[in-house]
């Protein structure tokens, strides 16, 4: 079964709208997975879920949406409130993600739409929302697909998202703020770089944090994000066919971006494809 995977935005940390951004994107994490039979499966919902929801709203009535958080620090929850869908009569939005420290995930997702920090009254969302906290290891069946969840090493933990369609067919993995090296090694197992490994295994794409150079990595070591060198070494790994960088620094710029990209590559070995995501960019499988 074919696969249309969009990338609505493909940066990290914080919204960097201008000319120097405009090749790569500037609005903040948002994926869509769709099959030829119209299931959507969402991962996570920065900014660029805004556009998402207008597309959404234009070419489909109203149904079921799932929506896949990594985590809900800012960048990945931030345009939640402006996704359209949640305005509509009719429609269902099942958001799936993990606890955060301190607080259920409900309970973070409502103290983003408080009255103290967002105008719009809940009457005004007549979507109806469920959400349904995640563990490392999980298998949600939904519409047209099967995700798995598998843990990242981040700062507060994050999930990855293995996608699959029910009926068989190109597996899309999802790992944004993942840090591979060394100072990400704290946070998890020492079993945890293979296990990641087998998790990617055969995926037709992997969409991975490429944040940093490796220089970069290593001075902040510990934020919890990836150079794009060893992206390209978890991809060949797990024999992977096609890499995706994601979460672009803010400070970088496209010609930046660009020269992260021409490293990647040049490290990439024999039969894995290295691009870097960039807004508006389909990948159909």
């Amino acid at each position: 079964m074919s696969l249309s995977v969009t990338f609505w935005g493909t940066r990290g940390t914080i919204p960097v709208p201008g000319l120097s951004t405009a090749r790569y994107g500037g609005n903040t994490p948002c994926v869509s997975i769709r099959d030829a039979a119209g299931h959507c499966v969402i991962l996570d919902a920065g900014t660029g879920i805004r556009q998402l929801g207008n597309d959404l709203r234009a070419h489909s009535s109203s149904g079921r949406l799932d929506l896949f958080l990594s985590h809900v620090h800012w960048d990945h929850i931030q345009g939640l409130p402006f996704f359209s869908p949640m305005y509509a009569d009719g429609q269902e939005i099942h958001i799936h993600g993990p606890t955060p420290t301190g607080f259920t995930l409900e309970q973070v997702l409502e103290r983003q739409l408080d009255p103290a920090v967002f105008p719009v009254p809940r009457a005004a969302r007549p979507a109806q929302v469920s959400v349904q906290a995640l563990q490392p290891g999980d298998m949600v069946e939904v519409p047209g697909f099967r995700v798995q969840s598998c843990l990242l090493s981040h700062p507060g933990g994050a999930l990855g998202y293995r996608v699959t369609p029910i009926g068989g067919g190109a597996a899309v993995v999802y790992m944004t703020d993942n840090e591979l090296g060394p100072g990400g090694a704290a946070r998890v197992s020492t079993a945890w770089q293979a296990e990641l490994s087998q998790f990617v295994r055969d995926a037709a794409l992997l969409i991975h944090d490429g944040m940093y150079t490796p220089a970069l990595g290593e001075e902040r070591s510990g934020w919890g994000h990836s150079n794009s060198l060893d992206a390209v070494a978890l991809a060949a790994a797990g024999s992977v066919k096609h890499l995706a960088l994601f979460h672009h620094d803010p400070d970088h710029d496209d010609g930046q971006v660009d020269d992260l990209l021409a490293m990647a590559r040049a490290a990439a070995p024999t039969g894995v494809t290295v691009d870097a995501a960039h807004e508006g960019w389909t990948v159909t499988l």
